[in-house]
Order: C-alpha cells, then sequence, then structure tokens
C-alpha cells in the first residue's frame, strides 16, 4: 500500500519556458533511461525478492517510491516548459542550436512543432509516459531476474546511463531552475549508484557474488574455458592486452587466459525437410 503527499520531493522551477526542452525532458520521464524505467525495475524486483531476510525487499521498496517522486517533479517541469507554448504551427519558433546537435542534426523547428502537436492534442501541454520521440515507455528493458546479485549490477548500469542522461539534459539547458532541479537528480543517482554497489559487496563483493548465479556448481562448467577471452580477429592478431588476458580472475577461481578461437564443432547436416512443411520438392527426402 502507498500514500501520497502533495507536495513535490524537490522544488521544481522554471524561469524560461521552452517547449522544446519539454521534449527533452520526456526522455528522462519515459526514455529507456528513464525515470519511469527505473522505477518499475526497483517495483518487479522488491515484489519478487525471495530471502531470509526481508531488508533488500524493504531498501528496494523505499526507492522504488522515491522514484516515483523523480517522475512527478519531470512531469510538473515539462508542464511548466509548456506554459504559454504556442498551439499553432505558424508560431512556433526555431529551437537553440544546441538541440539540434543534442537531437542529431534534425531540423529543430520540425522538432519543436512535432512535439508540440503531440503534448497539445495527446497531453492538453502536459507530460505524458513517452519518449523524447514520443514513442510510449513499454516495459522492455525492465530487469528483474530473481537474483538478488544479477539484479544489482543491473542497476548500476541504470543509474549509469539516467546520470548519463541527466547531465546532458543539465548541459542542454541555462535555465537556473532547471538547473538545480537537476542538481538534485543527479545528486540521487549518485547515491543510488554506491547504494547497489553497497549491496554486492555486503552480499561478499566480486568474490562472493561472481560469477552469477553462484549457486550453480563451477564443476560442472567446461571450466578450461571459464576465464578464457575469446580472440576472434581473422587475421590471427593477438587481442588488446588487458586486466582481462591475464592474472587471476576476479572472483578470484581462476587465471585469464587467451585462447585463439578456432572450430571446436563440425559443419552442422540437417535432415530433408518434411513432406507437409511446405518447402520445394527438391528439398524434401
Amino acid at each position: 500500500m502507498y500514500y501520497f503527499d502533495k507536495r513535490l520531493q524537490y522544488p521544481v522551477r522554471v524561469d524560461s519556458p521552452d517547449p522544446v526542452y519539454a521534449r527533452m525532458l520526456q526522455q528522462a520521464i519515459g526514455g529507456v533511461e528513464g525515470e519511469i524505467r527505473v522505477c518499475m525495475q526497483y517495483f518487479f524486483q522488491a515484489w519478487g525478492n525471495r530471502a531470509p531476510t526481508t531488508k533488500y525487499r524493504d531498501m528496494l521498496l523505499h526507492t522504488a517510491t522515491e522514484e516515483i517522486g523523480h517522475i512527478e517533479m519531470l512531469a510538473t517541469a515539462v508542464a511548466m516548459n509548456l506554459e504559454n507554448a504556442p498551439t499553432k504551427v505558424q508560431e512556433a519558433g526555431a529551437a537553440d542550436a544546441i538541440v539540434g546537435a543534442v537531437m542529431g542534426g534534425e531540423n529543430p523547428r520540425h522538432i519543436a512543432e512535432g512535439m508540440l502537436h503531440k503534448h497539445l492534442l495527446s497531453s492538453g501541454m502536459a507530460a505524458f509516459p513517452g519518449n523524447a520521440d514520443g514513442v510510449p515507455f513499454d516495459m522492455n528493458h525492465i530487469y528483474a531476474s530473481g537474483n538478488i546479485a544479477a539484479d544489482m549490477y543491473c542497476n548500476v548500469a541504470a543509474e549509469a546511463t539516467g546520470r548519463t542522461l541527466a547531465v546532458r539534459l543539465s548541459n542542454a539547458t541555462n535555465d537556473p531552475g532547471m538547473k538545480d532541479m537537476w542538481s538534485f537528480l543527479i545528486a540521487r543517482d549518485t547515491m543510488h549508484q554506491q547504494q547497489w554497489l553497497a549491496v554486492i559487496e555486503e552480499l561478499g563483493g566480486k568474490e562472493g557474488t561472481l560469477p552469477i548465479p553462484n549457486s550453480f556448481p563451477q564443476e560442472k562448467e567446461r571450466t578450461e574455458y571459464s576465464y578464457a577471452f575469446f580472440a576472434t580477429a581473422g587475421d590471427g592478431s593477438a587481442p588488446p592486452a588487458g586486466r582481462w588476458t591475464s592474472g587471476p580472475s576476479l572472483d578470484g577461481k581462476g587465471a585469464f587466459s587467451v585462447f585463439k578461437n578456432k572450430p571446436m564443432g563440425e559443419e552442422p547436416v540437417l535432415g530433408p525437410a518434411r513432406p507437409d512443411s511446405g518447402a520445394e520438392s527438391q528439398q524434401i527426402g
């Protein structure tokens, strides 16, 4: 069960409304790096968590609920950036040059006008659960495996890409209010990265959790390949030397090596097609 407070988690202020920036903010709401993604990921990880103790489930619930507040902040920021936005195509102004660069060289005027129509017609000049291209968030990037270590590494990646997006969005605006909002959200991303890594450390770190799942007996693996880096260059050249090509493995259970990839199986030979398969008669034995 959840409760709500009508007040925002952190103040949201927009000094100079910018409808183009409202579009960019949508990526932080419904993009693959956005707040809906991490919110749902943490909730589903929590709801499916099985362990002798509930502390990891409880921690995930706290953070998932916090993320609802971040969605609310960003949705508020979108609506505020749409204040006094033009509602007719001929009134839409050209966007700042930086937007064209961020969006990959598209015509900024088209960017502004296209999303204005979406915000006007579909959401009444408000945010919606989709990305900066207007594509609805579809839950395809929610990772909840039931393995606490695997989930924590997924969460680090989610927060790292989310923080990267947040930094880019902060750099893309000169609005003091938006800068201040991002200073808070970026700080929370910092904490969440540390939080998930702290769980890994508490579970025993790399030595205690790797390979994931650590419950599978490694003697059932072909252990000669467990820590071998496969070199696949067609000219036979050696791969770039790195931490992953020599020395002890990160879990302390083996040593890294280099294996020049080569065929170890035979060429597959399939039987003839079935008579009822719809294949050509020449394929049917």
